[in-house]
């Protein structure tokens, strides 16, 4: 397999089509610093087709995922506070859907 191709995920972080990152926002320390710089590059960002929140939570989710089982235990948990404190910048909670899942059901 060409080098090339064995990259692509690194290349969606550089050059997304939906956000425009900062350089090395994930390999910060402070949680709260990368959250505040996703939702900056979103709320910014005139190419993305989801709301704001959704596309930085994407990018996120989507980082955590591209590293799997080579991402450090610690670099998780500050990447999953960065989840949370998103979360928190965009008046959002995390149990929101799953409760309103729960109301449909009821009707």
């Amino acid at each position: 397999m060409p080098t090339g191709t064995r990259r692509w995920s690194a290349e969606v972080t550089r050059k997304s089509d939906a956000l425009d990152l900062r350089d090395k926002v994930f390999t910060q320390d402070d949680p709260r610093r990368i959250a505040r710089s996703l939702k900056r590059s979103a709320e910014r960002s005139r190419r993305r087709k989801a709301s704001a929140y959704r596309s930085a939570i994407s990018m996120l989710t989507f980082y955590i995922n591209r590293a799997g089982r080579n991402l450090p235990a610690e670099r998780r948990e500050t990447l999953e506070a960065a989840k949370r404190s998103l979360r928190r910048l965009f008046h959002r909670s995390r149990s929101a859907p799953q409760e309103r899942a729960k109301v449909s059901s009821k009707a």
